[in-house]
């Protein structure tokens, strides 16, 4: 049998050790944030910076005067009102839309009994596996066959139905005890009404992930948007920011890192407002 002594100092090694793995794991995490925010922090430096203070002999973070007006100048050579306008209408316009199919869909493929179930939802697997460039040209045929070029529809409509969201909801129903459902149905819920007020509370995390997920993908979306649109009233904010690089043509770097903060600033915030809501989802959704 171990001493007292032995046992204390095997207890204490190991608390050390926990120690060091959890500095060693917040220095680490620290250096990559360190990494990620220094280009951003440069670019909102330079958006705030004279003109000529850009490329000078000795480069300098902080600018000698804030040049809070590069922001009214992006605003008055390039409508980023209205771009960031678009952009929110049509991230929203396929975000609430795919909460109701993935959801939907989703519960269908785990809790309902139906033929062909399993080959529908290989299918739905295949579609996650296709690269998007496999299937642009047969979206912009029947988009343009309906009349939608050049629409905010157009945009949003090719988005409405999400393989991934669907094997992530259909993942997170079946998680979730048959004895709820069984127990609202024999108090006398319909099935529809059975998965708003049962069902879905039980998988809320998993949809704040999957509503994450496709906030950030679509904000960012460039290709699809560039491909259906060609005119001023409804260019997203990354086209728009290609745009103004253009018409700008690198001359002029205040302006461009003024843009792009512009274009990339509210998700930041959205994050740094909601991190912990953020996480939490991620972590949960996970655990189921």
């Amino acid at each position: 049998m171990p001493s007292v002594p032995a046992v204390f100092e095997r207890n204490l090694r190991a608390l050390l050790r926990r120690r060091a793995q959890t500095l060693l794991m917040h220095v680490t995490v620290g250096g990559l944030s360190v990494l990620w925010l220094v280009p951003y922090l440069w670019a909102v430096a330079a958006s705030l910076k004279a003109r000529t203070e850009i490329f000078t002999a000795t480069p300098q973070w902080f600018p000698s005067a804030w040049q809070w007006s590069n922001y009214l100048d992006v605003f008055r050579y390039a409508p980023f009102g209205l771009y960031l306008f678009n952009t929110v209408v049509v991230v929203l316009g396929i975000l609430l839309v795919q909460l109701v199919t993935v959801t939907v869909a989703g519960f269908a493929f785990a809790r309902l009994e139906f033929r062909w179930r399993d080959i529908l939802f290989y299918l739905f697997i295949v579609q996650m596996m296709l690269p998007i460039h496999a299937v642009i040209v047969p979206n912009y045929l029947t988009i343009k066959s309906l009349g939608l070029l050049n629409t905010r529809l157009a945009m949003m409509i090719v988005f409405w139905a999400s393989g991934y969201g669907t094997f992530l909801m259909r993942q997170a129903f079946r998680q979730v005890p048959r004895e709820l459902e069984e127990a609202a149905l024999l108090d006398g819920c319909s099935r529809l009404r059975m998965l708003w007020s049962v069902m879905v509370p039980q998988v809320r995390p998993t949809l704040v992930a999957f509503s994450l997920i496709s906030v950030v993908t679509h904000w960012n979306d460039f290709l699809w948007p560039l491909i259906v649109t060609d005119t001023q009233d409804v260019r997203t904010l990354t086209i728009g920011l290609a745009m103004f690089v253009q018409q700008e043509s690198g001359a002029d770097w205040t302006l461009l890192m003024a843009a792009t903060v512009v274009v990339t600033a509210p998700l930041l915030v959205a994050f740094l407002l909601f991190q912990r809501q953020f996480v939490e989802s991620f972590m949960y959704a996970g655990l189921r």
